[in-house]
C-alpha cells in the first residue's frame, strides 16, 4: 500500500498474467496546515505577581490577565513592576480582547499603565471590572477602555476563541477559571483558585462545570502554583470568623484589623464580628476605602446601617466600641498601620492595650517589613495576633489535594504549571506526573517561551519578547539598570561632589575645589580626609593644565579615577564621584 499525501483516488487494480497489483492511494492529512494553538505566557512563570499569557490562534490573541508584581528590596525607588509586552504591541493588529480571572493586583493591576496602548474590549465579572475601572479612573482613561461585563457560566466569543467562565473560589469575590474553546481543542486556565465547601458569600467552586469540560475532553490545563508546596487542603476563609470572634471576645480596648484591602471575604467577617459585639467600624487607608465603597455599593459587602464611622468621629468613642480597618500587613512603609506603628498617623495613635491583628500572609520578600512593624506594635504595648501564632488568616490558593482534584475533573491531555516561583512549577509538575499525566505531557516553560500544540502534540517552538518594566512616580520604563546601578551604589557608599571654576581662556583655577559629601562621611568630622582629597584634585587640575587638556570630559575623567582611587586607599569605599566644572 502506498499513500500520497494530499492526493485522493478510487481504489485501483491493475492485473498482469502473474501479479495483481493493489494501489490504494488515499489522503493524508497536511501536517504543516494543521491548526496551532499557542500559549506565550509574558508574566508570571518563575516569580509571584505580573501575570499575563497570550493565546494565540491562527492570526489571532486573546490575553488572560495583565498584572503588576511589587518591586524588589534591590530595585530602589521603584514603586511597582510591570510586564514588556512589546510581543503583543508588534502584533497589535492580532489581538482580540483580554479576559480576567478576578481583580487582585497581580491580575489586573498593569492595565491601568498598558491598556491604552492594547485598545481591545476586556472581559471580566462585575466587581473584577469595577476595581479596574477605579485604577483606569485615576489614570484619566476609564473613558477610552471598553470594559465587558461577564457572569459565571457565561460564553462569549471573541475573535475565533469561544470563551467560557467557570466561578471558582478564591480570597476575592467574583472569581473565575477560563475555559478556551478553540477548532485545537480546549484549554482550561484556572486562575488563583481553591476548593472552598463554606465560603463566606456561599458562591462555591463550580465542579460540575469543570466536570463536564473533563468528559468532553480537555487539551491542556494550565493550573495555579502557589500553594503546591502545602499538603492537604486550604482551610475554608469562614473559619476566620471564628479566630475574629475570640479575639474580639478577649480585647477590651481598641481593635485594629489589617488585612489586604481586596479581600472583601474577610472584611465581611470583621465587620459582621464588630456589629455582634456592639463596635463601630472605621476605615483607614485609601485602598481599603475604595475597595470598601466598591463591594459595598454592589453589593458584595454588607455593612448595616450606622455601623461606618469617620475616623475623627471613631477616636471620640469609647475603646471598647471601636474596630480600625487597616491597610499595611504586608508592612508597606507609607502603609496605615506602619505609620500607626511609628506613631506618625495624623488621626490613629496605638495605644496600651490596643489589640493589632494582621490578618495576612508576609508576601515572599516583605518578612523583614512585617516584622519590624510587629516589633514597633508592641513597644507601643499593642497585643499582636499575627499569622505565626494563631489562625487568623487562610491562603485563597488550593493546596496539594485540591491541585489533584482539579487534575483529575479536568482529565487534561498536556498539563502547564502557572503562577509560582520555578521551584512552585517543578513540585507542580511532579504532582501532575504522580496523578498520571506522562513527563513528555508536561511543559515548565518560563516567560517568554512559545509552547505550541496541535490536536496530538505539544512541543517548544521558539521565544518573543518578555520581561519587566519599571514604574517609578509618572515614569513608566525610563529608569533601566544604569539608574538602578548608580542607586545601588549611592545607597551604600553615597557621592561626593567636586565642584571648581576655571578661567577659560586660561584653564586656571579660579576658584575650589569644594568638595561636598552626602552620604559618604560627614565633612566635619573628615576635615582631614577632605583636605587631603582636595589637594589631590588641585594636583590632578594642575596636571591637566601642563599636559594641555582643554576637553572638560577628560578632565573630569582624570578628576574621577585619581580621586576614587584615593577613597578607596583611605576608606575602602566607592562613592560616586561626581566632578562638576564651572567655566567664566
Amino acid at each position: 500500500m502506498w499513500l500520497y499525501q494530499g492526493l485522493s483516488y478510487p481504489f485501483c487494480v491493475f492485473s498482469t498474467r502473474r501479479l495483481i497489483f493493489y494501489f490504494i492511494i488515499t489522503e493524508v492529512p497536511n501536517l504543516a496546515k494543521e491548526p496551532k494553538l499557542a500559549v506565550i505566557p509574558l508574566g508570571g512563570l518563575g516569580e509571584i505577581g505580573k501575570n499575563i499569557m497570550a493565546i494565540k490562534l491562527g492570526e489571532a490573541i486573546l490575553v488572560v490577565d495583565c498584572g503588576l508584581m511589587f518591586p524588589e528590596e534591590e530595585l530602589l525607588g521603584i514603586d511597582v513592576v510591570i510586564p514588556d509586552i512589546s510581543y503583543l504591541l508588534e502584533n497589535k493588529n492580532l489581538l482580540c480582547g483580554i479576559v480576567l480571572t478576578h481583580g487582585h493586583e497581580d491580575h489586573i493591576g498593569a492595565l491601568p499603565y498598558l491598556a491604552k496602548q492594547l485598545d481591545v474590549p476586556i472581559y471580566g465579572t462585575r466587581l473584577t471590572l469595577s476595581l479596574l475601572e477605579g485604577k483606569l479612573k485615576e489614570q484619566g482613561i476609564a473613558d477610552r477602555i471598553c470594559l465587558k461585563v461577564i457572569r459565571p457560566r457565561d460564553s462569549v466569543a471573541i475573535g475565533p476563541f469561544k470563551v467560557e467562565f467557570i466561578r471558582v473560589s478564591h480570597s476575592v469575590p467574583d472569581a473565575v477559571a477560563i475555559a478556551i474553546h478553540t477548532p485545537v481543542g480546549v484549554l482550561v486556565h484556572t486562575g488563583d483558585f481553591k476548593i472552598d465547601h463554606t465560603p463566606v458569600d456561599g458562591q462555591v467552586t463550580d465542579l460540575f462545570q469543570l466536570a463536564k469540560l473533563g468528559e468532553k475532553g480537555v487539551l491542556v490545563l494550565m493550573s495555579d502554583s502557589t500553594n503546591v508546596e502545602r499538603p492537604g487542603y486550604t482551610m475554608s476563609e469562614s473559619l476566620i470568623g471564628n479566630t475574629f470572634d475570640d479575639a474580639f471576645r478577649h480585647a477590651k480596648e481598641r481593635i485594629i484589623i489589617a488585612t489586604f484591602a481586596s479581600n472583601i471575604h474577610r472584611l465581611q467577617q470583621a465587620v459582621t464580628t464588630a456589629c455582634n459585639y456592639g463596635r463601630k467600624v472605621a476605615v483607614a487607608g485609601r485602598s481599603m476605602v475604595n475597595v470598601l465603597s466598591i463591594a459595598s455599593e454592589l453589593g458584595y459587602l454588607i455593612i448595616p446601617e450606622g455601623t461606618l464611622v469617620e475616623l475623627d468621629e471613631a477616636s471620640k468613642l469609647p475603646n471598647d466600641k471601636v474596630v480600625y480597618l487597616s491597610t499595611g500587613s504586608q508592612g508597606e512603609p507609607m502603609s496605615a498601620l506602619t505609620r500607626m506603628a511609628w506613631g506618625d498617623h495624623r488621626q490613629v495613635d496605638i495605644l496600651p492595650g490596643d489589640t493589632v491583628i494582621i490578618s495576612a500572609a508576609p508576601i515572599p520578600g516583605n518578612e523583614k517589613l512585617v516584622s519590624k512593624v510587629i516589633d514597633l506594635l508592641f513597644k507601643r504595648g499593642a497585643h499582636v495576633i499575627h499569622e505565626n501564632i494563631s489562625g487568623v488568616h487562610v491562603s485563597g490558593h488550593a493546596s496539594q489535594e485540591e491541585l489533584r482534584l482539579m487534575i483529575n475533573l479536568i482529565k487534561p491531555k498536556f498539563f502547564v504549571p502557572i503562577h509560582g516561583e520555578y521551584r512552585m512549577l517543578v513540585k507542580h509538575a511532579e504532582l501532575a506526573q504522580s496523578m498520571g499525566i506522562p513527563p513528555s505531557k508536561i511543559f515548565i516553560i518560563e516567560n517568554g517561551q512559545v509552547l505550541e500544540f496541535t490536536h496530538r502534540t505539544g512541543r517548544l517552538s521558539g521565544r518573543v519578547t518578555a520581561g519587566r518594566v519599571l514604574v517609578d512616580g509618572l515614569g513608566i520604563g525610563d529608569v533601566g539598570n544604569v539608574v538602578l546601578r548608580d542607586r545601588k551604589q549611592l545607597s551604600q557608599d553615597g557621592i561626593l561632589i567636586v565642584v571648581v571654576t576655571i578661567d577659560r581662556e586660561t584653564g586656571l583655577v579660579m576658584a575650589g575645589p569644594d568638595i561636598v559629601s552626602r552620604g559618604f562621611v560627614y565633612v566635619r568630622e573628615s576635615e582631614e580626609l577632605m583636605e587631603e582629597a582636595r589637594d589631590r584634585v588641585k594636583n590632578t587640575l594642575d596636571s591637566c593644565y601642563e599636559r594641555g587638556f582643554s576637553e572638560w570630559g577628560a578632565i573630569k575623567s582624570q578628576v574621577r579615577e585619581t580621586l576614587g582611587k584615593f577613597l578607596y586607599e583611605k576608606t575602602r569605599r566607592r562613592p560616586m564621584v561626581l566632578p562638576i566644572i564651572m567655566e567664566i
